[in-house]
């Protein structure tokens, strides 16, 4: 239920997801590229291609919010939204502005270290994205990787491209309250993706959680391979608690990162419970 293509961050084209899926013995994917549904139609095909279909593809997205941390600050959490509306007019205004700011952000950083020498071809980079991908600081980290700076692309992230590293550059991410009302809106439901998650940085407190449950959000993210077993276990005593759904998911991205797609699942009622209400879009297979 968290799984990226080459229409984001991953290194699988959204066809190359589904077959990947499948090899892993998947009976469902969601796609959740970030900020972006440019993939749906290509996975979609690769599904119904196969007779019988292989698997079911659930279409979303990861959606970059910003939220209160819940000790006076704020942070960016993650949000995977499924069966939404692509063509929902706030929704995908919003998106077009966050594709085109995640962009931005992308050359500048590329420019800066253009700059200070390193081996990076700001205008090859942007040249390389598909025309709807957002891009992100995975793709320069495959370039730094490329051109022997880094090992990998994990290095890159520590030395020189993650939060507090010296070429990251912020962004402006919408409201988290907002980006569920908006999926609502369009028809879809959402979990909170790796909340306890504390290797990637600040995290949100379990009060953030209850607020954002009172605001429409459908579930959390417990199963995820940065979570340790402590942070699974209070989340799924604050989920129980709640009454949201669980779900879990590989965050998977390809070759960017070392994770096995399906190495985190999602129960078969926790599915239904998650999609059985959602309007906007879909469940294909």
């Amino acid at each position: 239920m968290h799984v990226h293509s080459s229409e984001s961050d991953g290194t699988d084209t959204p066809a190359g997801v589904v077959r990947t899926a499948v090899a892993a013995g998947l009976d469902v994917v969601a796609l959740t590229d970030h900020d972006t549904s440019a993939g749906w139609a290509e996975a979609e095909q690769a599904v119904r291609e196969s007779d019988p279909p292989a698997l079911r593809l659930v279409p979303g997205a990861e959606l970059s919010c910003e939220s209160s941390d819940g000790r006076g600050g704020t942070v960016t959490v993650h949000l995977l939204a499924y069966l939404f509306d692509p063509d929902s007019p706030a929704l995908r205004d919003e998106q077009l502005r966050l594709r085109a700011e995640r962009r931005g952000r992308l050359e500048q950083m590329a420019r800066r270290m253009a700059d200070d020498g390193f081996p990076v071809d700001p205008e090859a980079l942007m040249a390389g994205l598909p025309p709807d991908s957002p891009g992100g600081r995975p793709h320069l980290a495959r370039a730094l990787v490329e051109g022997g700076t880094v090992s990998t692309v994990s290095e890159a992230f520590d030395r020189y491209l993650g939060t507090h590293a010296p070429y990251y550059m912020p962004r402006t991410d919408t409201p988290v309250e907002r980006a569920i009302r908006m999926i609502a809106d369009a028809g879809g439901t959402t979990v909170l993706a790796h909340p306890f998650a504390v290797t990637r940085g600040q995290t949100v407190t379990a009060e953030v959680i209850t607020e954002l449950a009172g605001h429409g959000l459908r579930g959390v993210e417990v199963e995820h391979p940065d979570h340790d077993e402590p942070a699974r276990h209070r989340l799924r005593e604050l989920v129980a608690e709640l009454d949201l759904v669980p779900t879990g998911g590989s965050d998977y991205h390809g070759t960017n990162k070392n994770i096995r797609i399906g190495s985190e699942n999602t129960p078969p009622d926790s599915l239904d419970r998650l999609l059985g209400d959602c309007t906007g879009s879909k469940i294909i297979g």
